[in-house]
């Protein structure tokens, strides 16, 4: 029998296989050593053993040419072509040496195991008659009562718990997965319900300040228009409260804003979100690849914000005006400073526009990049803004290296602190 169809992963089964291949070759050498020194009986003994001999060996081979379905699967044609074959072998082996009766357990558990009640049952019971029959046949003196109700009864209670043990393995397959089918349906919903959630959460937000302050800014002004003539003493309050106002209203908004971190750090740890990034910005023509060295601990929420966002700006950029083939993004955590860097082969700028602090000219900060507002001016207020230096290196034809440098011990804004030599680190890996 074999039992390679089942999950090999599973000890508990390993185990099982084990023990029936070991009784199958325990019963078939004491059945040949039973039938060589008293039960020959002038049966042609050369035929005999060969017949032992092939049986076992169709047993052995079955383990590797014909192994049994996966449970709940059906039966192969292969599986059954040598289950037929070997049942048929120790039939005739049972005519000539009736020693081998006891054979068919470890056949009986293989149809039992491989094959659906509907024919395994059957099967057990021709097996059982079989053993019956050549049990009677080889009886010596007067008819014993156990040689005719032993077989069938231990046949039954195999039967009967083999077919229960198969078909509860059948409900707790079909269990297990209506479990992980329902499991993915309510992580489903509950991402579901947690984006309306946030949703309804951030419409409150707005409505409750954003928009309430709008709604009063705009019924102040209407109040100072219709008395700007008439009282403009109080036409001057009404603009003061409409400023405040429009203070408050501007803090609010800046603080949703800032709370609104980057979607990929809502599931990720930063070193997972740039390698999502860098995934998702590789294309045909462009590899990019992220880099991890150190180990990272985590930084507060409007510093991986400004990483991630710096490193997006930077690819997209190298996406759009680099024309390079390759990138690498790198974080390096060192014991007093975290860095991130972007590198690319692509054809890089001169020393003056890469130094700059404007870096005009630099791919990063082509023209249609200022006239969005965009680019490298955008990434170094970032990085002053998370307390860190941006520095661009980069050389005609040579790619270009973008890189922001954080201290961790003071992160006050525009702390001027020293690169961790990113072009020396990137630009021979890009090459």
């Amino acid at each position: 029998m074999n039992h390679s169809g089942m999950h090999r992963s599973d000890p508990e089964e390993r185990w099982l296989a084990t023990t029936v291949h070991a009784a199958f070759f325990l019963l078939l050498g004491s059945s040949l050593a039973r039938f060589l020194t008293r039960d020959q009986g002038g049966a042609p003994t050369g035929w005999a053993v060969a017949l032992f001999a092939a049986f076992g060996l169709l047993y052995v081979l079955g383990r590797f040419l014909a192994p049994p379905p996966r449970p709940g699967s059906p039966p192969t044609s292969r599986h059954l072509l040598w289950l037929g074959s070997v049942s048929a072998v120790w039939v005739v082996l049972l005519v000539l040496a009736p020693s081998a009766t006891w054979c068919a357990m470890p056949l009986l558990f293989a149809g039992l195991h491989a094959l659906p009640p509907r024919v395994a049952v059957p099967l057990s019971a021709l097996l059982t008659a079989l053993v019956v029959i050549s049990q009677v046949r080889v009886a010596d003196g007067s008819l014993n009562p156990n040689m005719v109700v032993a077989p069938p009864a231990v046949a039954a209670v195999a039967t009967a718990v083999l077919v229960h043990l198969q078909r509860q393995g059948t409900r707790q397959r079909l269990l297990i997965d209506d479990l992980v089918r329902t499991r993915h349906e309510l992580a489903a919903t509950e991402r579901r319900a947690g984006v309306l959630a946030e949703r309804q959460r951030l419409a409150a937000e707005i409505h409750d300040t954003v928009t309430q302050g709008l709604s009063s800014q705009g019924m102040l002004l209407q109040a100072a228009d219709r008395v700007w003539q008439a009282d403009p003493g109080t036409a001057r309050v009404h603009l003061r409260d409409a400023a405040e106002i429009t203070s408050r209203s501007l803090a609010e908004a800046r603080r949703l804003v800032h709370d609104l971190a980057p979607a990929d750090l809502a599931e990720h740890t930063l070193p997972d979100a740039l390698a999502v990034l860098a995934e998702r910005e590789s294309r045909p023509g462009l590899t990019v690849e992220f880099r991890l060295d150190g180990e990272p601990d985590r930084l507060p929420e409007r510093v991986e914000a400004a990483l991630l966002r710096i490193a997006q700006g930077a690819l997209a950029n190298v996406r759009e005006h680099a024309a390079a083939t390759r990138a690498v993004v790198t974080l390096t955590c060192l014991e007093d400073q975290v860095s991130l860097d972007v590198a690319d082969n692509g054809r890089g700028v001169g020393e003056d526009e890469a130094g700059g602090t404007s870096g005009a000219g630099s791919p990063l900060t082509s023209q249609p990049d200022r006239e969005r507002g965009h680019g490298l001016p955008a990434m170094r207020i970032r990085a002053r803004q998370a307390g860190g230096t941006l520095t661009v290196e980069s050389a005609q034809g040579e790619g270009t290296v973008v890189s922001v440098t954080l201290p961790l011990a003071s992160l006050a804004p525009a702390r001027p602190v020293a690169s961790a030599q990113p072009a020396s680190l990137l630009k021979e890996p890009v090459r």
